[in-house]
């Protein structure tokens, strides 16, 4: 059954005051570091973290009285399962997750601890939807896909409702996909209140299942790789979302892992936000100057989730730090007689930057058994500092290579 703008404005009254309203203040960090006048959807405020509260709720309103005792399951990294759980928690509607067992920690543990069955099963989606499929027809469960069901679709959608409201003068919405639910209801319901805005789809290079389906005509398979934007990982965009949001979507632009990890960093330096890599993917288009016609307008960026692991977000941080030059590892030969290293310590020092980490090398040095290989890793300020003290190195006579 296709969605129409009527079924977004009734999700709109179904999940009002049950799901919040997030704020979309605009970021002058943000505009001043982009060109763009930039405003953020601050979805990653919603109680499970993430935008998909919205259909979860919307769809489990939805089901028949008979299909609510019974229950429902779904195949989700993390974000879908994580607003089922809550939202079924509170309806008292049994739900079972079906979750990749790459899926991160943090969000396996908080669908168990809201109630929810947890199923790890399969290397990815593909895999733990067949395992969601045969669960469901034995158990007689709804199955509620995240990005494909009408009513998930039409639940998304009120994200753009807010927006028209929020930011009555938007002229852009870059939208990040993974099944194209999202950016199908929000297309559908902003393009039918403001007919000129242009919405903007983003998807990373290493899951770019909305590009091939735009190419192919219908949405095909694609190989996954891993990516920071693990929410977008979906091998496939969904038949309902991609046949309304193909029409709607007036541009897509594919992201690199680098860019996505300095997307990171700069929202959490600049607007004090943690995001994970697929809330964080419209910033990484912006920031890689994907889209330069964008310039000086008012675009709003939803940042649809804050759901990343600890640990991963430190090693995270660390590649956002190297993308921006602000970390440089490097191999120089120096003088293994005494005052070689403090000399070579003593230059690093005064040009400015700190050493982090430094290894002797002497077994794989060169056959001048005077000389030491050093791996060396240093904090900087940004490229032109790595310029300047690889200029300053190579002065003194210490020869430098880039790892």
């Amino acid at each position: 059954m296709p969605v129409t703008f009527q079924d977004i404005q009734e999700a709109a009254n179904r999940i009002a005051g049950h799901v919040i309203q997030s704020p979309c203040p605009h970021s002058i960090p943000l505009s001043e570091a982009t060109g763009l006048n930039v405003y953020c959807k601050l979805e990653y405020l919603q109680r499970t973290g993430s935008f998909k509260e919205r259909g979860a709720r919307n769809a489990l309103l939805t089901l028949p009285s008979k299909q609510k005792k019974h229950g429902v399951i779904a195949a989700s990294a993390g974000n879908h399962a994580l607003g089922l759980s809550y939202h079924g928690q509170l309806l008292g509607i049994p739900v079972t997750v079906v979750m990749p067992r790459f899926a991160p920690l943090m969000k396996v543990v908080n669908c168990r601890r809201l109630g929810a069955t947890v199923v790890l099963h399969g290397s990815d989606l593909a895999e733990a939807r067949l395992r969601a499929d045969e669960i469901a027809a034995k158990k007689s469960l709804r199955y509620i896909n995240g990005y494909d069901d009408p009513a998930i679709i039409a639940g998304q959608g009120t994200l753009g409702l807010e927006i028209a409201a929020q930011v009555p003068d938007v002229e852009a919405v870059i939208v990040p996909i993974g099944g194209a639910g999202l950016v199908a209801g929000l297309a559908l319901a902003l393009k039918t209140l403001k007919p000129r805005v242009r919405i903007i789809g983003v998807e990373p290079e290493r899951a770019a299942s909305f590009t091939a389906a735009l190419a192919a005509g219908r949405p095909v398979p694609v190989e996954v790789q891993p990516t920071l934007a693990d929410g977008l990982a979906v091998p496939q965009v969904g038949k309902h979302a991609f046949a309304i949001a193909r029409k709607l979507v007036d541009k897509t632009v594919l992201v690199g892992e680098h860019e996505l990890a300095l997307a990171i960093l700069r929202l959490l330096e600049l607007e004090k936000a943690v995001v994970e890599g697929a809330g964080a993917a419209p910033l990484a288009a912006c920031l890689a100057g994907l889209v330069p016609e964008l310039k000086g307008k008012n675009v709003v960026l939803p940042l649809c989730g804050g759901n990343i692991d600890t640990p991963i977000l430190g090693r995270i941080l660390e590649r956002g730090l190297a993308s921006d030059g602000r970390l440089c590892r490097f191999t120089a030969t120096i003088s293994d007689r005494p005052g070689g290293l403090a000399r070579f310590a003593g230059l690093i020092a005064e040009a400015g930057a700190s050493i982090i980490e430094i290894a002797h090398d002497r077994a794989f040095s060169s056959d001048d058994i005077t000389t030491v290989s050093v791996h060396c890793v240093v904090e900087t300020r940004d490229a032109a500092h790595i310029a300047i003290i690889r200029e300053r190195l190579d002065k003194e006579g210490f020869r430098v290579s880039a790892q």
